[in-house]
């Protein structure tokens, strides 16, 4: 097995503001393993809120790749035992554990889907990040829009901006990337008319979560707050959903785990995605057969994806199917 890696850069259509700041462009790493003429394709991408240094990955993979290239062909699951000897960031993790599930189906001429046996018909439609902006911009990028479903970041609480969301009738979730207070939290799930919102996603900074309330008016949903299966048996009183993102837990592995433990705990799960290209997204498309939400439009923001393979069209998740992941370079 031989392992590439390239540093590459995605730019966005348009400057991308959530709470956390305003954003032109994201730096990406690119993972290629190889066998027998047959190419697998994983993805990262540098968040500086997650203090994501590339540098370093760059210097762990240098370090890795003769363990990696030693290794011969055996089941992805077993792989990833081996990758989690290596003392790997979550981030660089879940490419190498991506590029391998696509090396693998590729080598055996099956999807991911026809190895792990996921429901691939009617999966639930991917919504379309709108970001921070007066309201009035945001509605008129939603009218203008050919999605069904809608995230709608804001930047602390504005009860008019919520109550003229809330009359559009649109099938619309709040992302207030941790910038609302815990007074904000209180209105919010008191407020009969919220849980008209598909879910409200991390309300709070990490590990401030203790005001919300699960049985509550608003469905809350725990992005930063659930990083991996560990977290989950904490935030059971607190939040009626989870966002599982493949770079946080590690891969594809700990992802198919981690939507088990989920559901026996009764969470409703959304699969979802950073700024990416459709390298990354064909990974997250491959688990809309096992969630309730899905948020894949990563692809969509930029101008220069340099794959193709799965992707969502107007929200509706496009199944490659081809073995694999489906993923090829341009």
């Amino acid at each position: 097995m031989e392992l590439r890696f390239e540093l590459k850069q995605l730019h966005l259509k348009e400057t991308f503001s959530i709470a956390y700041g305003n954003y032109n462009k994201r730096d990406a790493l690119l993972i290629e393993l190889s066998h027998q003429n047959c190419n697998g394709f994983g993805e990262c991408v540098a968040i500086d809120y997650y203090q994501i240094d590339f540098q370093s990955f760059v210097l762990k993979l240098k370090e890795i790749k003769p363990k990696i290239e030693a290794q011969k062909i055996i089941h992805p699951k077993d792989f990833f035992k081996f990758l989690l000897n290596l003392n790997l960031h979550p981030f660089l993790l879940s490419a190498l554990d991506c590029a391998y599930w696509d090396l693998f189906g590729k080598l055996e001429n099956k999807s991911f889907i026809e190895l792990n046996q996921i429901p691939s018909e009617n999966s639930v439609e991917s919504s379309i990040t709108i970001s921070v902006a007066s309201v009035e911009d945001q509605i008129k990028k939603i009218e203008k829009s050919g999605w069904n479903k809608f995230k709608v970041k804001c930047k602390s609480l504005n009860k008019n901006d919520i109550e003229r969301l809330l009359k559009l009738n649109r099938n619309i979730a709040l992302d207030s990337n941790a910038s609302f207070t815990d007074e904000d939290c209180i209105w919010l799930q008191e407020n009969t008319e919220v849980q008209k919102f598909s879910y409200l996603e991390q309300p709070r900074p990490i590990d401030n979560y203790h005001v919300l309330k699960k049985e509550s008016f608003a469905n809350w949903m725990a992005d930063e707050d659930c990083q991996n299966i560990d977290s989950l048996d904490e935030l059971v009183p607190y939040y009626k959903s989870i966002n599982i993102k493949l770079m946080k837990c590690g891969g594809l592995t700990p992802a198919l785990e981690m939507i088990k433990k989920a559901r026996e705990l009764n969470y409703k799960i959304m699969i979802g995605c950073m700024t990416e290209s459709t390298v990354g997204i064909s990974a997250g498309c491959v688990l809309t057969g096992l969630v309730d939400y899905a948020d894949l439009d990563g692809a969509n923001l930029i101008s220069n994806d340099y794959a193709t393979g799965n992707f969502a069209e107007n929200g509706k998740i496009i199944l490659s199917q081809k073995p694999g992941l489906g993923i090829e370079l341009k």
